[in-house]
């Protein structure tokens, strides 16, 4: 498996699957990363972990049939065959979703299909969790579809919403699960 990512900021699963695959603990090799943001410290880390990075944008491509066109040339360019989202903040264009159907891999902080859609990312989804009363939330890695969070499942992890949480400890207890959860969606995809 050859893995490339898209990131808008930090780039935390494209880290932890990076180390996964150096460390022995995934059969994979990581290759490139794209962000939307020419400022992500996720590209910055890409560049110092030695990986193709590139920053794929409106910015630099204000036509989306050309920027879509853009991240195939680029991924396709590095060898990548199963792409993931960390933190990826731009819905991906028809083109990226044909070149890599079925190897699209997201991860959403709740339990799909419960707060997920459009707007529904980062602390809102943790928010929404809290003002339902739900009883637990966790985290979903699901493939990636042209509608929002729509994709099938792979893999879910739960965890208790506690007495007294607030969005910061519900999310700090969903991040916990969110490395190892993808990395066992990753090697059951592979």
């Amino acid at each position: 498996m050859i893995l490339g990512f898209l990131a808008s900021h930090g780039g935390s699963a494209a880290r932890f699957l990076t180390a996964a695959c150096w460390d022995g603990r995934l059969n994979a090799v990581p290759v490139a990363l794209a962000s939307n943001n020419s400022g992500s410290p996720a590209l910055a880390w890409a560049r110092e972990a030695g990986l193709r990075a590139a920053h794929l944008s409106a910015v630099r491509y204000p036509d989306p049939d050309a920027l879509d066109a853009a991240m195939v040339a680029f991924l396709r360019g590095a060898g990548v065959d199963t792409l993931v989202l960390s933190g990826y903040m731009k819905a991906l264009g028809p083109q990226v979703l044909a070149a890599y159907a079925g190897r699209v891999l997201n991860i959403h902080p709740s339990l799909l299909p419960r707060h997920g859609g459009r707007g529904m990312y980062g602390d809102r989804v943790h928010a929404a969790v809290l003002a339902s009363g739900d009883a637990e939330s966790g985290a979903t890695v699901h493939l990636v579809t042209a509608g929002i969070d729509e994709g099938p499942v792979l893999a879910q992890s739960r965890v208790p919403v506690l007495p007294g949480d607030t969005v910061e400890s519900l999310k700090a207890r969903v991040q916990a699960i969110e490395g190892e959860l993808l990395l066992g969606a990753l090697r059951e995809l592979a």
